[in-house]
């Protein structure tokens, strides 16, 4: 895939612990029904991408960003032939949850509305946030994931959906699933999960759907990835991963790891091993050009409750003004962003994050 111009880098920055980070381009990649354990926010740069999510197909364009909550499924294409371009930060939901104690009203846990939300100085704060943790200063990264998060909150938060299992359905569903996380590496099979549960194979079938939005395969392997996921943050090694959370070998693991997660675990163990470290970012001239005329949203850091009702209220102004210097749309275009070749686990030395 190297060739075809796809690339992606996911890491962690030591200075945002519990935050995932990703930069990307795809073109013909896709993301098969999974699910994430923190939130993801993931700001396109160029490009659609489309998801389907909780029942129907979701666009989201450049300067728009996709939306998903923990534990919600969804997939992830290309919606034009050109692929797309993204940045992402994957919070936890204890971050999340944190920062909208502070800075909210919202009550209980916090989740998205909206799986998309077309909001260019959002999108361009998540792009910051990843540019100043390839940078290393901490003291930016913090602040502008508070921001950002801060934002999408008050724009597009809520309290966060809850599957609801009290039906004798999704009861049957919960014991299979504890069945499944037991079993990992050795599940039964559908007919006699069933005959254990006092259940039929369709039944179980469709009451699983019903609870967690795919079939108890799909879902095994979305857990067995999750699972490798931990074993890698802990340093061991993928082939030991791979065998431990129940795929056969390490190319089994790589195929569905790459297919979810987006990288191949050995890239993304490598991320993790160097999260203490930065790079080197070479900003492009025409980067360099916009930060003279964006200045003016870069001036204020943090999220106060009057910066962020004035930030708020300006939205509209901000996007004429825009418009005006700028009718063809090239300002909120960024450059193409280096990262990871999505099928050669090799990291690239010069990454680089569009500014916004």
């Amino acid at each position: 895939m190297a060739g075809s111009g796809e690339v992606a880098r996911h890491w962690r920055y030591a200075e945002l612990p519990e935050v995932d980070l990703l930069r990307a381009r795809y073109v013909r990649k896709t993301f098969v029904r999974h699910t994430h354990e923190h939130f993801v926010i993931a700001a396109i740069a160029d490009g659609v991408e489309v998801f389907h999510h909780r029942g129907s197909d979701q666009y989201a364009g450049a300067g728009a960003l996709a939306l998903v909550n923990p534990d919600t499924p969804h997939t992830g294409r290309a919606g034009v032939p050109e692929g797309w371009r993204y940045g992402a930060v994957y919070p936890s939901p204890e971050v999340v949850a944190a920062i909208a104690a502070e800075t909210t009203t919202l009550k209980g846990a916090p989740g998205f509305v909206s799986p998309v939300l077309d909001d260019p100085y959002a999108a361009a704060l998540v792009h910051r946030v990843l540019r100043a943790a390839d940078e290393g200063d901490a003291l930016a990264a913090d602040t502008l994931l508070r921001v950002a998060v801060t934002r999408l909150l008050r724009l597009n938060g809520g309290p966060a959906p809850q599957r609801a299992v009290r039906t004798a359905g999704g009861r049957i569903a919960a014991r299979a699933r504890a069945v499944l996380e037991e079993r990992m590496t050795g599940p039964p099979t559908l007919e006699h999960l069933a005959q254990d549960l006092g259940t039929s194979p369709f039944a179980l079938l469709r009451a699983f759907r019903d609870a967690y939005g795919m079939p108890p395969h799909t879902w095994l392997t979305d857990a067995r990835v999750r699972r490798a996921r931990r074993l890698l943050d802990t340093g061991i090694p993928p082939a030991e991963a791979a065998v431990a959370v129940g795929f056969t070998d390490q190319p089994h693991l790589n195929r569905h790891f790459t297919r979810i997660v987006g990288v191949p675990p050995g890239a993304y163990q490598r991320g993790r091993q160097d999260a203490g470290q930065h790079r080197d970012v070479v900003e492009p001239e025409d980067v360099r050009e916009r930060k003279n005329v964006q200045d003016v949203r870069r001036r204020l850091l943090l999220p106060s409750d009057g910066w962020q009702n004035r930030q708020l209220g300006q939205d509209k102004w901000h996007r004429q003004r825009a418009r005006t210097q700028d009718p063809a749309g090239e300002a909120d275009r960024t450059p193409l962003s280096y990262g990871t070749p999505s099928a050669s686990a090799s990291p690239s030395d010069s990454p680089d994050s569009p500014s916004g």
